[in-house]
């Protein structure tokens, strides 16, 4: 049994949130754009990084500090596959927040953290899962599965996941059915680089236009219905009607499956195809191009 007083033991508690709530405030700002109102926080200085969902694809960003100053914000590079987003912002006294890179374990307790306006929003909530890396349906590589258990508020999205050190793991993002996902410290520090020396993240690209099919011997597979005459998918001589069954002697479960295979690093990649052409089975190699700027 303990001898420690439980309304003691409790504001103990309380206080030392409120503290690790304060320490990381600074870092941490409100993203105001025409049709939404989320989070971000300060990577680098004069770089906010932030939820790319939320982003509208065009108009006026500005960001909101800590007691209410407003800045214009620009836009420095986005990256759907991944919900990252990097914002350029003129002042050098924004405080970049420090990321902590250890592995976060189920069970640990952890406090969202965003800003409304010019004040922090904080929630606590728990890890409910933390698993290995995955891929997005995008194609994104994200170097962690973690997963919260908090309730959190739409304003906060684009903010930070706190561990009981007050140190930062990742950027709270909705996933499906609202579900709290984080997108770890590697993920953030990775894309966010790459988006600030070139602007967005290289994605294959096939020159295909892809419709799910049923193979007759089971299974299912990714039919041509329009073929780029510039892109790769041409240049290897691929034809509307053909149906790829195999990608590098895998088999394709559909078009999903392709899509997440063409990641930042198949492009220039070389790729033995397994079609099937009028019934007749073909393989072809292609190489993997770059995704054009939409």
């Amino acid at each position: 049994m303990s001898n420690g007083n439980p309304t003691s033991m409790l504001r103990d508690f309380s206080s030392a949130v409120s503290e690790l709530v304060a320490r990381a405030a600074p870092g941490v700002v409100a993203v105001h754009s025409e049709r939404s109102r989320t989070s971000g926080f300060v990577w680098r200085p004069g770089l906010v990084v932030t939820a790319e969902e939320a982003l509208p694809d065009d108009g006026e960003v500005a960001v909101v500090t800590r007691g209410g100053e407003t800045l214009p914000a620009r836009l420095a590079g986005r990256d759907p596959s991944t919900d990252v987003a990097l914002l350029r912002v003129e002042s050098g006294r924004l405080q970049p927040v420090t990321f902590a890179f250890d592995q976060i374990r189920a069970g640990a307790l952890a406090v969202v953290l965003g800003a409304q306006d010019g004040d922090p929003a904080a929630a606590l909530g728990v890890v409910s899962l933390a698993g290995g890396a995955w891929r997005s349906l995008r194609g994104g590589e994200i170097d962690a599965r973690i997963e919260l258990d908090v309730a959190m508020r739409s304003r906060s999205e684009g903010g930070l996941a706190l561990d009981p050190d007050g140190r930062a793991f990742g950027m709270v993002v909705f996933g499906p059915r609202r579900r709290a996902l984080v997108i770890p410290s590697a993920t953030v520090d990775r894309v966010a680089a790459r988006l600030e020396t070139h602007g967005r993240i290289a994605r294959g690209y096939l020159g295909l236009g892809l419709q799910p099919v049923k193979l007759d011997e089971g299974g299912a597979g990714a039919m041509v219905m329009s073929v780029d005459a510039r892109g790769p998918g041409a240049a290897a001589g691929i034809r509307q009607g053909d149906v790829i069954v195999a990608w590098n002697d895998d088999p394709v479960r559909g078009v999903r499956s392709l899509l997440r295979a063409l990641g930042p690093d198949s492009v220039g990649a070389t790729v033995r195809l397994s079609l099937k052409r009028g019934g007749e089975p073909l393989a072809i190699e292609l190489t993997v191009g770059e995704r054009p700027e939409a």
